[in-house]
Order: structure tokens, then C-alpha cells, then sequence
């Protein structure tokens, strides 16, 4: 049975399930914390391998059940209603010193004490980048070896920043755009008395408004409650009280037990669920609400698309020829419908398909991705797609979209590549691969061809399911193509060492919220290569050019409105598409649904005022939004 048809046999056993539950009014949770006083929260890397591990600069640390959103502030942060940057530890917004952007003063806030009562100040900005400096075990080494010269202590709130080479973008690169900082603070009094590479960190002690109470043991729920002084928190600092005196995320597991749980009132917040998964919840609860009221209900502006991800340093996929034959060897339709029921925008490009980057860069570059060629003269691309697929959606009985051919590639994408199983096939000949008597496709060694896809088990849905899908069109293809699911824990840590051939990623290099693409194409940078088994946060495909480098280096040194720095992210997503060290196939659809039982006042499309990203920093900042229900 295809992964299709396991997840309508799943809808249907969801179905069943929600018309046989019941919900009632509960005074406590689970935990024994007063449920009116307790936000629920669903976790989005599913189970914690390591519960107490929450030192958040090591590789395969689960940071999205409460360590990003409630612990750790950036210097400056994204304000994702108004796409604007924005003081948060930081007093105000960096003053470059001089004119080629190498010097900055940083200004922090004061009167914010770490949760142990021990003030926040200069000392613990500046121990943080020389830990991180010093040890080339933490995940944001790199970064801060290659960017930073040293930082000036002024006075105990006031710092001077010199940066090994111009940039303007200050303010991003050691501040926090998207999901959260690598340049996450650490207090000086902790950390300067244990080994950084090894410490749990457990309980934290950070800015914070919430700190750890109780979890389980085995990962499958974690509790905060709001400080005693959460006056003195970073939170309060910038913006206000958080409302929920305690938080709770829970991992209840597969994807029905989830909707089951908010259906029964025992979420409030569900992250990351299919299409399918939502009629079901939407049919048994009118408590609950979507991103729109009506389709596609999804939020299709997430910042971060999804495909397959090389280890461009590990055979065959060093070969450009193979990367681009399984590309042709992929029908997009298919991954769509299968993956999302169709409810996704395809993207052929290194820029996520949101509204903002389809006027930027989709729309225009359409012309270039026509006219490309493969080295023997081939023309991959195909601006047909969206039109197959709504095509599909409405022969499946979907209403309301768009009759306009414009229409419907603003809906679905612009295109993508030609399932051509031909040309596939001509491009992995030219490398020495070869058929054997039934048609499978054997190595140039002559042993047979398989494909391990790591994906992401039980969590990030549409990554999960998009390795299946993919697996499927390789496996008709000829090739013994499989999905190992993995936890968070794995899942990342394969990624950020190289322990992978083939993976359903996307941070951080398919991930960008605005035109300046600086976030996801700096790293592409050679710099950030490194040998398999060294964890980096950057470049986790180990791949680069010169060329890409060169003009990373040149966008880097400019202002991010200068008109210039389109014309460079251009020329490197052009690169990165002749090079396909990633199959760029989908923006993310997010169907984040709340429960507005106990809470209410949720962000949405018609109450914007933060993206419906549970899973970013900017959570803690809705915390003080939402308002319980009397």
C-alpha cells in the first residue's frame, strides 16, 4: 500500500474516533496544574530523546517544546506582522560606527535579571562569543569564527562589536529573522564554571518568563511555569505579563491521537497537521479555528519550503547528473496531491514560495527557468504544473479556486521540472549507472542503487509525508528508494554532522521572510564546508562554489535595500539551481488549528498580529495576547 493510501485509511480512523469523543469541562490537567490557568501545546518535534538535555547549542537538541519559544531571546528580533526588526535584549536597534558596517555599539536593556536573580549585562554577551569562539563542539562556532573580531565592554549595558567583514545585516546575523538566534546569551556565572560541550543545562537558567517545573521523564510532556518575578524576564522587558501561569507541551503522538486530544479539549494548540486531519477535527468541534476561516484554510505564506536535501560530498550524489536525473525522475503532481492533497505551492527555486518572493523572485525569474539547460541542451522546466494541478483538485470535487490561468500559478507556483523519465535515464547512463534485467538501476559498480531518505517521524507532517511521496516516484523509476523516520534528536544531528545521503529538510537553507535573502543565502557560503562527522549549523549539504561564495560576499557587504542585492540572490538561486545540491519542491502549508475552550484571542489571518509560527521566539510574545475564555 503507497504512504497515500495509509494516510486515507488514517483520515478515516480519525474520522471514527472524534465521532465517538466527548469533551468536558476540566478543572486540572493531567499534571495537576489548574487547566483555566494552562495553555497545552502540542510538540512539534514529537517525543524528547533526552529530556533533561537543554544545552541549546549542541546538535540534536530539541529546541520547539519551550527552549526556543520561552527561554532564550535574540539581541533583535523579527516582528512577523510588520516584517520589521526589532529591539528585545537589546535597548535599541545597533548603531553602525563607521562606514563599512566592521564596527557596531550595542546597547542592552537593563533592569532583566537571569531566573536565579543574577543580572543580565555586557559580561555574559561577551562570555557567550568567546564560549562559542573557543569551542568548535557548538553548533554556532562557525559563525562567530568567521564574523566576529571581538567585543568591547563599555560599561556594564553598552558594547562595541568588531566584525571581520562588512555587514550591514548586524542586526540578523547575531540577532534572530527567523525561528530563533544561533547567538542565543547564556549567563557567565553558569556556564564559566562547566564544560559547554558537554553540560545539560538542565533546569536553564535564562532570561526567560517561564521556568522548567516537571516533565516526564520518558519526553512525552514538559511543563513551565511563569516566574515568581517574571517582571524582571526579558518578556516583561519588552512587551508585558505573559497570560498562562503555566504552559504545558504534550506530544500525545501519530498525527489521530492529536486531533483527538484537541477534540476532546486537551490542546489548545495543535502544530503542524494534513489537510485530511483538519476536515476531521473541523467536523467534530466548533471550538476550533484555522489560519483562514475558509480554503485554504492553511497558512501558505510559512517561511520555510520543503524538498530533498543532498550530502553533496557522499557518492553518487556528488554527481550533478544524478541530482538532476531524480529531479526529472519526479512528478510533481503526484508529491503534491499525495503528499498535501494538492494544497501546496511548488517551487523550483532556493526561495521559499511565499507571496513577497514569488513578486521577487518567482515571477521574474519564470523567463531564465524556461530558457535553462542542462549541459547537453535539455530544457527541464515546465510552467504547467499549477495548472495540472488545480486540474486534479477540481476533477476531486474542490471549490472556489481561482479561473485564471495567472490565477492559479499565484495559488500554485510557477512551475516546475519535467518528470522525463528519458532524460533521467540518458543523465544516469552518462554517469555508468545501468539497468538490470527487470529494470532496476544498479550503482556503476553494478551493485544495486538504494536510497535511504531520512525524515521526520511523527512531526513536521508535510516533511514527513513528502519523503514518502518522493520514495514512491523514485521506487517507479526503478530504484530501491526507502524512508528512515527519525525523532528530533537524530533527525537534526544526521543533518547538522552529514550522517545522511538524502533528506526531507529545510532549515536553515530554505527558510527567508523578506526580498534581502541574506538569512538563507549566506549560508551557501564555502566557508561553512566542512567534513563529514564536524556539526555545523550552515551548509549541512557541504556544498559551494566559487562563484556562489563571491557573490554571497559581495551581498553581504551591502545594505539590504540596495538595489544590487537582488541581482545577486538571483544569480546565486540560479547557481543553486544548476548545481541542485537540493530538489526544491513545495512551500509549507501550515495547518496550525487552535482551541479556543480555555484561551482565545489567537493570532490569524483577520487577528494578525504574529505569524501562527508556535515553534519561534516570537511565541512568548503571544503569550501576552491571548486572553483565557471566563
Amino acid at each position: 500500500m503507497t504512504f497515500f493510501g495509509i494516510r486515507m485509511v488514517a483520515a478515516g480512523a480519525v474520522l471514527a474516533a472524534l465521532l465517538s469523543s466527548t469533551s468536558a469541562i476540566a478543572q486540572t490537567t493531567e499534571v495537576g496544574t489548574p487547566r483555566a490557568e494552562t495553555l497545552i501545546v502540542d510538540m512539534l518535534g514529537g517525543t524528547l530523546a533526552a529530556p533533561e538535555m537543554m544545552n541549546p547549542y549542541l546538535p540534536g537538541v530539541e529546541l520547539t517544546a519551550g527552549i526556543n519559544q520561552l527561554l532564550y531571546s535574540a539581541l533583535w528580533d523579527i516582528n512577523t506582522a510588520t516584517g520589521q526588526m526589532e529591539p528585545i535584549l537589546a535597548a535599541e536597534m545597533p548603531e553602525a560606527l563607521n562606514d563599512d558596517f566592521t564596527k557596531f555599539r550595542v546597547v542592552l536593556r537593563e533592569g532583566i535579571t537571569w531566573n536565579d536573580g543574577e543580572a543580565f549585562n555586557a559580561d555574559d554577551v561577551i562570555f557567550t562569543a568567546e564560549m562559542l569562539r573557543g569551542n568548535d563542539a557548538l553548533g554556532p562556532h562557525g559563525m562567530i569564527v568567521e564574523n566576529l573580531v571581538g567585543i568591547e565592554k563599555i560599561d556594564d549595558y553598552t558594547m562595541e562589536f568588531t566584525l571581520a567583514k562588512p555587514t550591514p545585516r548586524f542586526s540578523v546575523l547575531f540577532g534572530s529573522d527567523i525561528f530563533g538566534p544561533q547567538f542565543r546569551i547564556s549567563p557567565e556565572h553558569v556556564w564559566s564554571q562547566v564544560d559547554p560541550a558537554t553540560y545539560n543545562n538542565f533546569p536553564p537558567v535564562t532570561t526567560g518568563p517561564y521556568v522548567h517545573r516537571e516533565h516526564d521523564p520518558n519526553g512525552n510532556w514538559i511543563v513551565w511555569e511563569k516566574r515568581e518575578d517574571w517582571e524582571d524576564s526579558d518578556l516583561a522587558a519588552f512587551s508585558g505579563e505573559p497570560q498562562p501561569g503555566y504552559i504545558f507541551f504534550r506530544y500525545y503522538g501519530p498525527e489521530e491521537r492529536r486531533i483527538l486530544a484537541m477534540a476532546q479539549d486537551d490542546l489548545d494548540v495543535l502544530m503542524d497537521i494534513s489537510p485530511d486531519g483538519w476536515e476531521a477535527l473541523q467536523n467534530r468541534s466548533d471550538k476550533v479555528s484555522a489560519w483562514f476561516d475558509s480554503f485554504p484554510y492553511a497558512n501558505m505564506d510559512d517561511p520555510c519550503q520543503r524538498g530533498m536535501h543532498f550530502n553533496t560530498t557522499v557518492a553518487p550524489y556528488d554527481n550533478v547528473d544524478v541530482r538532476w536525473a531524480l529531479a526529472l525522475a519526479t512528478g510533481i503532481e503526484d508529491v503534491s496531491l499525495n503528499t498535501f492533497n494538492g494544497m501546496l505551492r511548488v517551487s523550483p527555486i532556493q526561495a521559499p514560495p511565499i507571496e513577497i518572493l514569488m513578486e521577487t523572485y518567482h515571477e521574474p525569474m519564470t523567463e531564465w527557468l524556461r530558457e535553462f539547460e542542462l549541459s547537453d541542451g535539455y530544457k527541464p522546466f515546465d510552467d504547467g504544473a499549477a495548472l495540472r494541478i488545480a486540474d486534479m483538485l477540481q476533477a476531486d470535487g474542490v471549490e472556489g479556486l481561482p479561473e485564471t490561468d495567472e490565477e492559479l500559478r499565484a495559488l500554485f507556483g510557477v512551475g516546475w521540472w519535467r518528470k522525463d523519465y528519458e532524460q533521467a535515464a540518458k543523465l544516469l547512463e552518462g554517469a555508468g549507472f545501468s539497468r538490470d534485467g527487470d529494470g532496476q538501476w544498479l550503482l556503476p559498480d553494478g551493485s544495486e542503487w538504494s536510497i535511504l531518505i531520512n525524515a521526520p517521524a511523527d512531526f513536521e507532517v508535510l516533511s514527513q509525508r513528502l519523503a514518502f511521496a518522493v520514495a514512491n516516484e523514485w521506487q517507479a523509476f526503478g530504484i530501491n528508494a526507502e524512508v528512515r523516520q527519525l525523532q528530533g534528536g537524530p533527525f537534526w544531528t544526521n543533518y547538522n554532522t552529514g550522517d545522511y545521503d538524502v533528506g526531507s529538510y529545510w532549515w536553515p537553507s530554505s527558510c527567508a521572510v523578506a526580498p534581502d535573502l541574506f538569512h538563507n543565502m549566506e549560508t551557501w557560503h564555502e566557508d561553512y564546508v566542512v567534513d563529514n562527522g564536524v556539526a555545523t549549523g550552515n551548509n549541512r549539504e557541504r556544498y559551494s562554489t566559487p562563484e556562489i561564495s563571491a557573490m554571497i560576499d559581495e551581498a553581504s557587504a551591502l545594505p539590504a535595500d540596495d538595489p544590487r542585492v537582488i541581482e545577486l540572490w538571483t544569480g546565486v538561486l540560479e547557481d543553486l539551481v544548476e548545481g541542485m545540491p537540493v530538489i526544491d519542491m513545495v512551500g509549507t502549508s501550515k495547518f496550525v488549528p487552535v482551541n479556543e475552550t480555555y484561551w482565545t484571542n489567537f493570532a490569524s489571518s483577520s487577528n494578525y498580529y504574529e505569524g501562527p509560527w508556535w515553534w519561534w521566539t516570537q511565541f512568548k510574545m503571544m503569550m501576552v495576547e491571548i486572553e483565557p475564555v471566563d
